[in-house]
């Protein structure tokens, strides 16, 4: 069974999928969802820190965007728990670090020029709103322009009404089992669809995940790290 599916709608990176790989900095390791022609500038991935790893400082052009899987990481700003969302705008100094060692979703690129807010989210602490439909709630982290970024989470049988992602989506399936007419994919899956996707989303199983829509160009194109 194949770990990636690549079409001209959507990309599907299973979570077997890809190797870890040292990164510049000791103790740190990516391993590479997709990017733009091999660059990690632009590039969803995920981070592993050891105990103790120190990541230099650096800019990301297009800024950064960090959701806390496991442990605890830290920057000149903070330190910050599992279930963390960060987003470091274009000029923010990146430093990282994590005592405990620590585990995280990164995206990088992605931030619009105008988009300058930093934005910290601890989601343990954060109030959930009603989803559009039973058995559905949302937890908002992010919007600017028709950029929207949310956590959301789907008790075991909801289901949802077929829809369109104008400007893309992408999901990360952080608990549970996401599912729609497509395939089912379970804790750890990436998904990348492109500008006027469609699809019917459910979960039978109940799922929580991390959604952002609206970013991604308004031409298909699909890339795999």
């Amino acid at each position: 069974m194949p770990t990636t599916e690549k079409t001209a709608a959507r990309i599907v990176v299973a979570p077997d999928f890809g190797v870890w790989r040292n990164a510049e900095d000791s103790g740190v390791q990516r391993k590479i969802l997709t990017d733009a022609n091999g660059r990690t500038e632009d590039a969803a991935m995920f981070e592993r820190f050891a105990p103790g790893a120190r990541r230099a400082a650096r800019d990301d052009p297009h800024g950064r965007e960090i959701f806390v899987l496991e442990g605890s990481y830290a920057d000149s700003a903070g330190r910050y728990p599992a279930g963390t969302y960060l987003r470091n705008p274009s000029g923010f100094e990146n430093t990282g670090s994590s005592d405990e060692g620590c585990l995280l979703f990164v995206r990088r690129g992605d931030c619009a020029a105008a988009d300058i807010a930093r934005v910290v989210v601890d989601t343990a602490s954060s109030s959930w709103h009603p989803g559009l439909v039973e058995g559905l709630k949302v937890m908002p982290l992010h919007a600017h322009g028709t950029e929207h970024v949310a956590l959301v989470d789907w008790q075991p049988g909801t289901f949802f009404q077929p829809h369109s992602h104008f400007g893309g989506e992408e999901i990360l399936v952080l608990a549970g089992e996401f599912a729609d007419e497509h395939g089912e994919y379970p804790a750890g899956t990436w998904i990348s669809s492109p500008h006027l996707s469609r699809h019917t989303p459910f979960s039978t199983k109940g799922c929580r995940i991390l959604v952002k829509t609206g970013h991604l160009a308004t031409t298909a194109a699909t890339r795999v790290g």
